[in-house]
């Protein structure tokens, strides 16, 4: 049984803790700075241990380190640098979920000559989208075009913004800030959050998408010189980024990041009636021929190990919790830098946590493995 540190025990974390407790094969520990948000994760008689942790504390850090087999940060993505420092300092495989493209850039220096794996970018965008776009492009002999669109939406839209609180306010902000890495017209290259808005229809129902910061994870860098346009655009319903660019740009709230954070958090609900979109264009040549395929899949919120989660908790939680079984069973590189693009999708979806993303439904694949 391999001893596990999952830190943070936010929305994502305390799934994550509990889908690899209730598999058997792992002994968790849940660490968080705040003793409430652990009392609330780690409900009596559950498998789990909770451990209180400060992660600015080095020291203790380390010391919460030594002897795993892994750490899996669903910590703020402020955390995640020094998490991964710690890791690389200890020697333990290392995970995480982040969309920070400076923390992700980091955390590939540190993977130069470590003795354990270090697999950022795990969730669902970054992480399952760049597996899925990755399967795709396989497929042809040539590309041209590869597009990403990811969204996790409230089901019953009911507030101006149509949207409520379904993950982390910090991380949903910086995605609305951030420059946005893209391929252009063959060349990488940088390009506004918020903008390049679109609209497409899916199953009858109107949507709107623009640029968001880091969902791209590695492909840049992947596809660099192999693609004429590479982007990733956050999925919403029509009127979102026009409310967003208001209150970010025109009331300039993209400078007092806290204030908005409470704006956020005080004035949306959060729910977990969500549901997940992912969709993926590619084209290129084929026999000779301009071809495109799609992915198109919705997944939507449910029971998991008897508790009702978002869709947003069982895509994210699940596909970490893929990542670090497939390294685990030894279905991935021991020890470096490894892209979420690496992996199979059908690796993936055959694996019991990331069978959640499969069209059959979620909850059996959730459950212990034979």
């Amino acid at each position: 049984m391999k001893d596990i540190l999952v830190i943070g025990a936010g929305k994502i974390g305390q799934v994550i803790a509990g889908l690899l407790a209730d598999s058997g094969d792992y002994r968790v520990t849940l660490a968080d700075r705040s003793p409430a948000a652990l009392a609330d994760a780690v409900p009596a008689g559950q498998p789990l241990q909770a451990l209180a942790l400060d992660v600015a504390d080095t020291a203790a850090l380390h010391a919460a380190l030594q002897g795993r087999f892994a750490v899996l940060s669903a910590a703020p993505w402020q955390m995640t640098v020094r998490i991964a420092e710690a890791a690389k300092a200890v020697g333990v495989h290392y995970f995480d979920l982040t969309e920070d493209v400076a923390s992700t850039r980091r955390i590939r220096e540190l993977a130069q000559g470590a003795r354990r794996a270090f697999v950022p970018q795990c969730g669902l965008a970054p992480g399952f989208i760049a597996i899925v776009a990755a399967d795709l492009a396989r497929r042809f002999e040539r590309l041209d075009t590869v597009r990403l669109r990811v969204g996790a939406l409230p089901a019953y839209p009911s507030n101006a913004l149509n949207y409520n609180l379904t993950w982390s306010t910090d991380g949903v902000i910086n995605e609305y800030i951030q420059p946005c890495e893209a391929i252009v017209d063959g060349r990488r290259t940088e390009v506004p959050a918020l903008e390049e808005r679109e609209e497409f229809s899916l199953d009858g129902v109107l949507y709107e998408a623009f640029n968001t910061s880091g969902g791209l994870g590695t492909l840049c860098e992947t596809l660099d010189g192999q693609v004429r346009t590479l982007n990733y655009r956050s999925i919403r319903y029509p009127g979102h980024g026009a409310l967003m660019k208001a209150l970010l740009h025109d009331l300039r709230l993209k400078d007092r990041r806290e204030v908005l954070k409470d704006i956020l958090e005080n004035a949306l609900p959060a729910t977990l009636q969500d549901v997940v979109i992912v969709f993926v264009t590619v084209t290129g040549w084929r026999e000779g021929r301009l071809q495109q395929d799609t992915y198109a899949h919705k997944i939507y919120g449910g029971r998991v190990a008897g508790e009702e989660r978002s869709a947003i908790q069982i895509t994210t939680a699940s596909s970490l919790c893929a990542m670090l079984d497939l390294l685990a069973q030894g279905r991935l590189p021991q020890q470096g830098f490894v892209r979420q693009e690496d992996v199979r999708l059908a690796d993936f979806l055959a694996n019991r946590f990331g069978a959640a993303y499969a069209p059959a439904g979620t909850s059996a694949p959730l459950a212990r493995a034979a």
